[in-house]
Formats: C-alpha cells, sequence, structure tokens
C-alpha cells in the first residue's frame, strides 16, 4: 500500500510560508538544492528539474496532490501542470473545472479520494501542500519529511490548519545540510 507523505520546508517556528504565501526567504542553498536532487527529485515542479537537468524515472512518488492556494504560483507564471511527471491532483472546492487534461480537480470526498489512491499499487503519494490540505488529511498522512530551515518569520502559514487532533509520529531520520538545514523524517505511529 502506498504512503501519503507530507514533503515540506517548514521554519523553526512551524511557518510554511509568510502571511501572503510567499516562501522566498527560506535559504534555499547548494546543499539543499544537491539533497532534493538527490534524495527528492520527484518533488521539484517539472520546469525545475529541466533547469537542474534531472532526467529519469521517479524515485519517490508518482502522484501529487496540493491544494489550490499551493496550485496559484504555477498558474500565475503560466504553468498549468506543475508537476507533469507525476500524476496531479488539485483539490479545490471553488475550481469546477481543470486548467490542464494533466490535472485532475477533487473538490469532494477529499479524504476518500486519498483512501483509493494509496491503496492502489505505485510508488507514494506527495502531498505538496498546503497547511489546511494538510489538517483534512492528517488522519491519512503516513509520514513527515520536513526540511526544518535555520529561519524564524513570527507569522505566517503553519505546518497544518487543522482542529485540536493530537496524532503522533515517530522521528525514523535526521540529517543536518551545511547550511543548517535539518532533514526529519517521521513516520505515524
Amino acid at each position: 500500500m502506498r504512503k501519503l507523505v507530507y514533503y515540506i520546508g517548514m521554519t523553526i517556528d512551524g511557518r510554511i510560508a509568510a502571511p501572503d504565501g510567499s516562501a522566498d526567504f527560506f535559504p534555499v542553498t547548494q546543499d539543499v538544492i544537491d539533497f532534493i536532487v538527490e534524495d527528492y527529485p520527484d518533488t521539484l515542479p517539472t520546469h525545475i528539474r529541466e533547469q537542474l537537468g534531472v532526467h529519469g524515472p521517479n524515485r519517490n512518488f508518482d502522484v501529487g496532490v496540493q491544494g489550490r492556494v499551493t496550485y496559484e504560483p504555477a498558474l500565475e507564471i503560466g504553468v498549468t501542470s506543475p508537476y507533469a511527471h507525476l500524476r496531479q491532483y488539485v483539490v479545490s472546492e471553488s475550481m469546477k473545472e481543470t486548467l490542464d487534461p494533466a490535472v485532475e480537480i477533487i473538490s469532494t470526498d477529499v479524504v476518500g479520494r486519498i483512501r483509493r489512491l494509496k491503496a492502489e499499487d505505485g510508488k507514494d503519494i506527495y502531498l505538496t501542500g498546503g497547511a489546511r490540505l494538510a489538517g483534512t488529511l492528517l488522519p491519512e498522512i503516513d509520514q513527515l519529511v520536513v526540511k526544518l530551515y535555520p529561519v524564524v518569520i513570527g507569522a505566517g502559514i503553519p505546518l497544518f490548519t487543522a482542529d485540536f487532533s493530537p496524532t503522533h509520529f515517530e522521528l525514523t531520520g535526521t540529517r543536518t545540510l551545511e547550511n543548517g538545514t535539518v532533514i526529519l523524517t517521521y513516520d505515524k505511529k
């Protein structure tokens, strides 16, 4: 059975983006880029993969799921299929039809749809974000891979937006990069 993996960058104070949704404050240095290219190349948007010379089969994921707000920056630069190397889903109540045949909109029964995807054969499912979708899918998240960046921003979008719902994970891996970013891997208990 596939796992739903929430792979995300986060500040020390638990934020995945600024209040306006931007994330350009993260210190993405060469060691971070090297880590992503080597370990999680399938999490790079297709146009970035091409710029970095990343080719070949997907290593970890063959499905990507993101919320509409996470999808918006791609649309703003004219990219309607940001993860063309994955089967793509956008969860949205407001978008009724897709802007690209390679992107399927999920507007109802999100948890049920994710459960059906998890039951299929294949690689794991990449939960791209954002916080509200991650909160909705928290019971279905099997693994967290958090790039904990050495920065505090004070305000912004949290890792999860959800009702109080303690969910326990076990730390199963750590790796510290040169710039101080720590990769934390947690599996659901």
